[in-house]
């Protein structure tokens, strides 16, 4: 019998697929499993990517995100 499939939950959105795939990355080497997607239809311009992680894992993949933005980005984390 398999394991029933993570609920995703959008951690962050970024503004392009470079810095979410960053993100993706950054989080990763953390140790969480994650996934990026475009946050809506291609109509020719750049689209903003989010990142998703389990739901069970939301809270503290988001911190990580928030604690990684001011330590190697220099960007400050906006709260939820």
């Amino acid at each position: 019998m398999r394991g029933v499939p993570p609920v995703w939950r959008v951690v962050y959105i970024a503004a392009n697929r470079m810095l979410a795939e960053t993100i993706r990355d950054m989080l990763s080497q953390e140790g969480f499993l994650v996934t990026v997607r475009p946050a809506g239809v291609d109509s020719g311009q750049p689209l903003p990517f989010e990142v998703l992680v389990p739901q069970s894992e939301a809270e503290e993949a988001h911190q990580v995100i928030c604690d990684l933005l001011l330590a190697r980005l220099n960007q400050p984390c906006q709260a939820d």
